[in-house]
């Protein structure tokens, strides 16, 4: 009897030996990652299944015993996860709890078009009025996002860099927050500097004040879809409500979605005696105050 209990003890310290390594020893010490997927409405059996048949984990057995015996059965989330045979199950198993999907990082640079974020991410954005609203930042996206997923993300980053307090402060201007991210696009694509862009924006400000045409080359690029370094005269008589050489005043809409240094610089402009400005091919911005003045800059650095 001594014997049988002595055994039956040994095969239980065995057994739950072969449970704990199966459990907390990965199958393999070196192991690439690789997607693996859990559809909606898949239960542990199936999921434990298919984690042994992607060889991701000893045995299914194992993947079953420890979900059950932390009470996780109800909590395994469905998506992509990118998982590894070198990870232990209850690794594996916190991923699949927690939703911690396979992601990508994916930048956004500010001054983009919706069109160039579309390509970029070979996405259609869904929505209206994107143009402006879409905070250019770094992202972290499911692998499979959909175009309207980016939209929403990226509309509700720029609400929350557009603060109550800048929201105020538009408002206490007069102006609207169009109106703003209107002019923050235009100063986006003309200069690069904080400095730059406060002047630019008292230039712009304070032309549409007196119902002088802004001539932002910005708008002219926008509308040809080309960037270019200097444009023709004919390019500047493009009919087009975006065309602020022809029309007085802020183009149709955003050109670009700018960043949060362009929006200040559209909400706290930067008083000056200039009415004019030009960039040199090194980026540097020329300020003058009288056509002549503009004239004389161009010829000197625009030749």
């Amino acid at each position: 009897m001594t014997k049988i209990i002595f055994l039956i003890l040994i095969l239980l310290i065995l057994g739950s030996f072969f449970i704990w390594q199966g459990i907390y020893l990965p199958k393999d010490l070196v192991g690439e990652e690789k997607l693996f997927l859990v559809e909606k409405g898949q239960g542990l059996f199936q999921i434990a299944e298919n984690l042994e048949k992607e060889g991701l984990i000893k045995g299914n057995f194992y993947f079953r015993a420890y979900a059950l015996l932390q009470g996780y059965t109800r909590s395994l989330q469905a998506g992509e996860y990118l998982l590894s045979p070198s990870m232990g199950i209850p690794e594996i198993v916190q991923k699949i709890i927690s939703g911690d999907t396979a992601k990508i990082a994916v930048t956004i640079p500010e001054g983009f078009t919706v069109k160039q974020i579309e390509e970029g991410l070979g996405l259609s954005l869904p929505g209206e009025n994107l143009e402006g609203f879409l905070f250019p930042d770094t992202y972290q996206f499911p692998i499979n996002v959909n175009g309207e997923e980016v939209a929403v993300r990226m509309r509700e980053n720029f609400d929350k860099k557009l603060t109550s307090d800048l929201k105020e402060e538009i408002e206490k201007q007069g102006k609207t927050i169009f109106e703003i991210i209107t002019m923050a696009s235009l100063i986006e694509k003309e200069v690069q500097t904080k400095e730059d862009k406060e002047m630019v924006s008292g230039i712009f400000w304070k032309r549409i004040e007196l119902g002088k045409p802004l001539e932002s080359c910005a708008t002219i690029a926008y509308i040809k879809g080309v960037d270019q370094w200097r444009y023709s005269f004919e390019d500047t008589r493009i009919d087009s409500p975006y065309n602020t050489y022809l029309n007085p005043g802020l183009p149709l809409g955003p050109i670009c979605n700018p960043g949060l240094e362009s929006i200040i610089a559209a909400i706290y402009p930067k008083s000056s005696q200039y009415w004019y400005y030009l960039s040199t091919p090194e980026g540097e911005t020329i300020f003058s105050q009288t056509l002549e003045e503009h004239n004389i800059a161009k010829a000197k650095y625009l030749k």
